[in-house]
């Protein structure tokens, strides 16, 4: 474990934690508009639901200060092990080192995130992320 989280994993380790692990959440934290437009995963295969709680809010894309705390109202204590998605990988990393200085013992980035960085046409979710991995997911 570094010091700031539990370290980054990839996107079928975080499937695959997720399906053996009863205590294991994710936690996605786009933006209610990505959750919306560009889709979310489907843990219904595990029995799981997705916890969404935005980091930061569309469109000024500003922190959300109650980030903690409304994790907590979703029911994630701090004794669970939590995974973070967001797009890439940037915010759920930033997420994690706030949720681990705050008391919450196991914080994972999901690294690549769920539709990873943009690939040589500029589209994302291409080479790397959830949707990349062919990992279950859903659009409205």
């Amino acid at each position: 474990m570094t010091q700031d989280y539990a370290g980054d994993i990839t996107v079928r380790e975080a499937w695959d934690m997720l399906q053996q692990d009863p205590e294991a959440v994710l936690v996605d934290v786009r933006s209610e508009a990505e959750w919306r437009y560009v889709g979310v995963p489907d843990l219904t295969s595990s029995d799981k639901q997705t916890v969404f709680v935005c980091w930061q809010s569309y469109p000024k894309m500003r922190q959300n200060l109650t980030f903690v705390s409304d994790l907590a109202d979703a029911g994630v204590g701090p004794n669970r092990k939590v995974l973070l998605l967001c797009r890439s990988g940037a915010r759920s990393r930033d997420a994690a080192i706030t949720l681990t200085a705050q008391g919450y013992q196991t914080c994972y980035n999901v690294a690549g995130g769920f539709e990873g960085p943009r690939d040589d046409a500029r589209h994302r979710g291409k080479t790397e992320g959830w949707k990349a991995a062919g990992l279950p997911w859903w659009q409205e």
